[in-house]
């Protein structure tokens, strides 16, 4: 599949889709004032599931200065599926026997937070700072987009914010994440970058469980700036959830002048 990118040049790589790009519908003319939105799916979906929701934003004249980047999973084979690392059960209940818990793919998460970095990298060379970039999604694009906050060497603490939309944090039940950050010479706490929370209250797929072990997850690393939200349905984006998240946005990466 072609690229769909018109004045960015985003990463292309053999046996990955090319990202769905969409430049700003007013772009300015610094790229220092503009923003970036790194958007990524699901499990089992692709970039063109989300596109329409960056057509929503453009159509309706919102965040108009704001590029939208939005990529695709590869194949999974053991999934059979698109995914960004193998899934795990996520249980409504505690197991009996944590010891016996299948192990998170920490491995497919590193992965594909190298890919993501170097999506970051490209909005970079565009003369976008990292502080007026956003990186989200939905479900385990949620999931990814936490963990590459927490543990990105070179972005970790420098983004304008992350939207984690029907999510949860991987590896939040052990030390993975500490000793990841420090791998990667980060401080043991996170800083002040804005987090946007979501969940659907009837959500079986993300289980209140899994959604308050990211809380606890979140809390350890002294990440003070997450705003949460539940909303009435299940594992889907919604039209008040994407009105806050519009809200959201233009508090974190505010119209400058131009």
């Amino acid at each position: 599949m072609a690229a769909r990118s018109r004045r960015m040049t985003l990463p292309s790589l053999a046996g990955r889709i090319d990202p769905i790009y969409k430049p700003a519908t007013k772009p300015t003319s610094d790229p220092a004032h503009s923003a970036a939105f790194i958007f990524l799916h699901g499990l089992g979906d692709d970039a063109e599931g989300l596109e329409n929701i960056a057509d929503q934003f453009q159509k309706n004249d919102k965040v108009s200065y704001m590029h939208w980047v939005i990529p695709n999973a590869m194949e999974d084979r053991d999934a059979m599926t698109t995914a960004w690392y193998r899934p795990s059960p996520l249980t409504a209940f505690a197991p009996s026997r944590p010891e016996l818990e299948e192990e998170e793919d920490e491995q497919g998460l590193v992965k594909s937070a190298a890919y993501v970095e170097s999506l970051i990298d490209a909005c970079v060379r565009k003369g976008i700072p990292p502080n007026r970039i956003v990186l989200g999604g939905f479900s385990q694009g949620c999931a990814l987009s936490l963990f590459t906050d927490l543990t990105s060497k070179k972005y970790s603490g420098r983004l304008a914010g992350i939207v984690g939309l029907c999510g949860y944090l991987p590896l939040a039940g052990g030390s993975q994440l500490q000793h990841l950050r420090a791998i990667a010479e980060l401080p043991p706490t996170h800083g002040d970058v804005p987090i946007f929370l979501a969940r659907g209250k009837g959500d079986s797929l993300i289980p209140k469980r899994i959604w308050n072990i990211t809380l606890k997850g979140l809390e350890a690393f002294d990440a003070s700036s997450v705003e949460q939200h539940e909303y009435e349905g299940g594992h889907t984006i919604n039209g008040p959830m994407l009105r806050d998240v519009c809200n959201w946005l233009e508090k974190v990466v505010p119209k400058l002048e131009d």
